[in-house]
């Protein structure tokens, strides 16, 4: 049976494991948004669902006005979710998330989140995603990303494909009474130059990779 991802979101109002990976993400979007220098601060955002994780920053947030951004997702009724919420110069488009056309216009970005995407994806797919991230940046951006540390952990392997790419680790959360980890990198060299319709990852699902 496929995966109803509706249903999944909604486990963020219960599921005190995927509340606190939430609360993860949200303070470090908080730390990059409090380092942003002064101007419009650029978001994209792959496989957005509800747009919890930055919408819930953006809520309160002083750089909230200075924020523009993109989440990208696939499914109608999470896209829909996500738009009410979005505040202005937030686009929530229904699309495909995986290839690099979905961004055209939005990038290079200044924040880039990747969460909810490393676990339902094949290992070779997370590796051309990390290495095609730097085509999505501006300078000095920072990439925030979530995976899951069940054996095998593969989270060893994606920090390092992210220093291979370029980016310097800010911060790797894993608390150690939980499986996930939340990966925080910032571009440490020149961006790539972007790319229009370039496919970075297929997204099957976790239950698809026998981790469900």
């Amino acid at each position: 049976m496929a995966q109803d991802w509706r249903a999944w979101h909604d486990r963020y109002d219960s599921d005190s494991r995927l509340r606190t990976r939430l609360d993860i993400v949200q303070r470090r979007i908080r730390d990059a948004l409090d380092a942003a220098p002064p101007g419009a601060v650029r978001v994209i955002s792959l496989c957005s669902g509800q747009g919890r994780d930055l919408l819930g920053v953006l809520d309160d947030h002083p750089r909230a006005p200075d924020v523009r951004g993109r989440l990208v997702e696939l499914d109608p009724v999470l896209a829909e979710q996500a738009r009410a919420a979005a505040p202005p110069g937030i686009d929530v488009v229904c699309g495909d998330a995986s290839t690099t056309s979905a961004y055209d216009g939005a990038v290079p970005a200044d924040l880039v989140l990747v969460c909810g995407v490393f676990g339902n994806v094949p290992d070779d797919d997370v590796e051309r995603t990390v290495a095609m991230l730097p085509t999505l940046c501006a300078p000095q951006a920072t990439v925030i990303w979530t995976r899951h540390r069940r054996p095998p952990d593969l989270t060893l392997a994606i920090r390092r494909w992210f220093g291979a790419a370029g980016f310097r680790e800010l911060a790797f959360d894993a608390p150690p009474d939980l499986v996930f980890g939340v990966g925080t990198n910032r571009l440490a060299r020149a961006p790539s130059p972007y790319e229009r319709g370039m496919r970075m990852f297929t997204f099957v699902g976790y239950e698809s990779l026998g981790e469900g």
